[in-house]
């Protein structure tokens, strides 16, 4: 999964797009791609638990909890619950929590931030719908690809 560069990879296809956030990087793997799932999760991580319990094999989950720092969208549970179920990666337009115990498992988890506080719980938001994170929109089968220079999306894999 760690044959690339995001660098690279847009000097290649500069068609390409940028995620203009600053995502930290949690989790053992700080480099993975796959196909876009788009959650909108806003202050809520039921649909997020709901996506991460399916089969994630070849997927990255995107989820836009539109740059709330008010809550955590992820934690060590559902980060267990994506590696269980073969997500490459999550990508998080919000918080994380129990960012100690998800530094050691094997999973790419991006984020903007983290806070211990845990999310409401009541079915809120949208599951594979077109979704905006700063000025870039991507959709559900949008290709992601992430390390440490930052995420990148494109329309097609860029790696065949």
């Amino acid at each position: 999964m760690d044959i690339f560069a995001t660098a690279d990879l847009l000097d290649a296809f500069p068609e390409a797009e940028v995620l203009p956030l600053r995502f930290f990087s949690y989790g053992q793997r700080t480099k993975f791609y796959g196909k876009a799932v788009t959650v909108i999760a806003p202050e809520d991580n039921t649909l997020v638990r709901q996506m991460l319990e399916s089969e994630g094999r070849g997927k990255v989950l995107v989820v836009d909890g539109e740059g709330s720092l008010n809550c955590a969208l992820l934690g060590d549970r559902l980060a267990a619950l994506a590696i269980e179920n073969n997500w490459h990666g999550v990508i998080i337009n919000g918080c994380i929590r129990d960012s100690d115990a998800i530094q050691d498992m094997p999973i790419g988890i991006k984020a903007i931030g983290t806070n211990p506080r845990k999310s409401i719980k009541r079915g809120l938001g949208e599951v594979g719908t077109r979704i905006q994170i700063a000025d870039t929109q991507l959709n559900t089968g949008s290709w992601i690809y992430a390390d440490s220079d930052g995420v990148i999306i494109a329309k097609k894999n860029l790696l065949t």
